[in-house]
């Protein structure tokens, strides 16, 4: 846990100060949240709200919403590949020399195999229980929008900044060296002692909210986390590179940049397109339908008589001195409804909104979710493959070294010290062995019969194999090979027993079966009225 102390030195606000740092670097982030916001102006607005926004910001809306379906559409669908529902989107294994050091004894393997099931399935567990899909799924929309994102993971949960509230800094190669977070906080809500510092301040009151800098920076190969409030450090805490609970994202990654470029900066000429000639048409159509009744000056037809008679009036007049002002623009309106309609097509491209692989139905199959994959993976730019390495993995690292620290999770063989983590495509792959193995003893049941599936398919190991791949823990499930020889044997005399009730009546039967079942080891007893066998072990 966190130490909170007192420090000394406030640094005075100067250059080498986190918040001196925060304000250095956040000159390099403004021109990439310019960006952001004019892109969320044609999406979802207040994904980026402009400068100086509140409460009580009213935020303008687009006149067309094929953005902000799109990006709801986008976000759903890399959700969906991310974090797929109810099936791991990770695979814990071992190095293949400890495999080849068990070779020759399969029962270990399969403890092994056992041990990381249960560690997946307890990870699955925790994310489901701390509802991290939520947060992911606002991250993945401001990715989309304005290509960059900053995830947090607490004890609690996960927690999304927006690009305006944190700056990052990276090397040549795309490494964190220093992320610096900005938010306000209360000095009720700090530590006594830090409060009651605070408060002896000449500019600081009690109901007003202070800057909150949380500072990550990288020493070596460790990383130090430390929060400061108008220069006194809060806390200090070191991290390993591989269970840092800050993960700063980027939608496409670029070399050399310490920020992303979002999905919506490809393609915001087509969305400015779009916007203005539906403004054009939904303005030319209101104009169109306003119809005016003319008569002229000198004619006999009186305006007012027109303006006051109801329908099927008779009056005076003649028909010529009345004529009907009306905007004929149709022809105009429909040049720019096929434009737009064009423009309108290459966005549902570009959002994949018209390409779907995915069935309207509940629960979606394992194929699914990879041809999802392969589609975000060859439509964006390799945008899948970026967030697996980027995301998915550090997250994964962060979750197990959260829930090891607690004791959260199953034990392992001790001669395993650490796993490795499979991200991507190939960690999709465990629901696709449970399909061919199922496809696999399918076949040979219905090419080869059942009874050459019984001889030659060891039934324990399938189900255990078919019990890891759905990740269900079958201790206490499945019947040991010891209880199914007791219950073989207790079967075997409670049918023995019942044979010789039945044939009681004639003595040769029953000598017959008696001395059958004496040469087998059993001894029989009388117990009231009631015949009782014991099988010697």
């Amino acid at each position: 846990m966190e130490r909170y102390s007192l420090s000394e030195n406030t640094n005075n606000y100067k250059e080498n100060s986190v918040e001196g740092q925060y304000q250095k670097l956040e000159i390099e982030r403004e021109t990439y949240l310019e960006r952001a916001r004019e892109s969320a102006e044609l999406t979802i607005p207040h994904l980026y709200p402009p400068k100086g926004n509140n409460a009580n910001t009213e935020y303008s809306t687009p006149y067309q919403s094929v953005g902000a379906r799109g990006v709801m559409n986008l976000a759903s669908k890399l959700m969906l590949a991310l974090f797929p529902p109810q099936a791991p989107f990770f695979r814990i294994d071992v190095d293949e020399l400890v495999y080849k050091s068990i070779e020759g004894d399969p029962q270990q393997k399969k403890i092994i195999e056992q041990g990381l099931a249960k560690i997946e399935k307890s990870v699955m567990d925790n994310i489901e229980v701390q509802n991290d899909r939520v947060a992911v799924y606002e991250a993945l929309k401001h990715l989309i929008v304005g290509g960059n994102c900053l995830l947090h993971l607490t004890d609690t949960g996960l927690r999304t900044y927006r690009l305006e509230n944190y700056v990052v800094k990276r090397d040549p190669q795309g490494h964190v060296l220093k992320i610096i977070v900005k938010e306000g906080v209360v000095p009720d809500t700090l530590p006594p002692k830090i409060a009651k510092a605070l408060g002896k301040e000449q500019d600081t009151q009690q109901d007003k909210t202070l800057d909150l800098y949380t500072c990550v920076r990288k020493e070596g190969k460790k990383y130090i986390v430390h929060q400061e409030v108008k220069g006194h450090v809060l806390y200090e805490k070191t991290y390993n590179a591989d269970n840092l609970p800050f993960i700063a994202l980027r939608f496409n990654r670029i070399d050399g940049m310490n920020y992303g470029r979002g999905h919506i900066e490809n393609i915001i000429g087509d969305l400015r397109s779009l916007e203005g000639l539906t403004k054009a048409i939904l303005e030319g159509s209101s104009a169109s339908a306003k119809m005016l009744f003319m008569v002229a000056p000198n004619g006999t037809t009186r305006a007012s008589s027109i303006a006051k008679a109801p329908n099927g009036a008779i009056i005076e007049g003649s028909a010529t001195d009345v004529s009907v002002l009306q905007a004929n623009k149709f022809a105009d309106f429909r040049v720019a409804m096929e434009t737009m309609q064009r423009v309108e097509q290459r966005l549902n491209f570009a959002f994949l909104l018209n390409a779907s692989v995915q069935r309207q139905a509940e629960r979606v199959t394992a194929t699914e979710v990879q041809l999802i994959a392969n589609e975000l993976q060859e439509a964006l730019g390799g945008v899948y493959g970026i967030l697996t390495t980027e995301f998915q993995l550090p997250y994964i690292n962060t979750k197990l070294a959260m829930l090891r620290q607690k004791g959260l999770l199953p034990d392992l063989p001790k001669d395993i010290v650490k796993v490795k983590i499979i991200v991507g495509m190939e960690a999709l792959g465990r629901q696709s062995d449970r399909l061919k193995l199922l496809q696999f003893i399918s076949d040979l049941a219905n090419t080869l019969g059942a009874e050459v599936l019984a001889k030659y398919i060891n039934l324990d190991d399938a189900i255990k194999k078919f019990a890891i791949a759905n990740q269900i823990d079958t201790a206490g499930l499945i019947k040991s090979s010891e209880q199914l020889q007791q219950d073989e044997q207790q079967a075997q005399q409670q049918q023995m027993a019942q044979q010789m009730q039945n044939t009681a009546t004639d003595p040769r039967v029953a000598i017959e079966m008696g001395k059958q079942f004496a040469n087998s080891g059993g001894t029989a007893n009388v117990e009231g009225d009631d015949l009782v066998l014991n099988q010697t072990e």
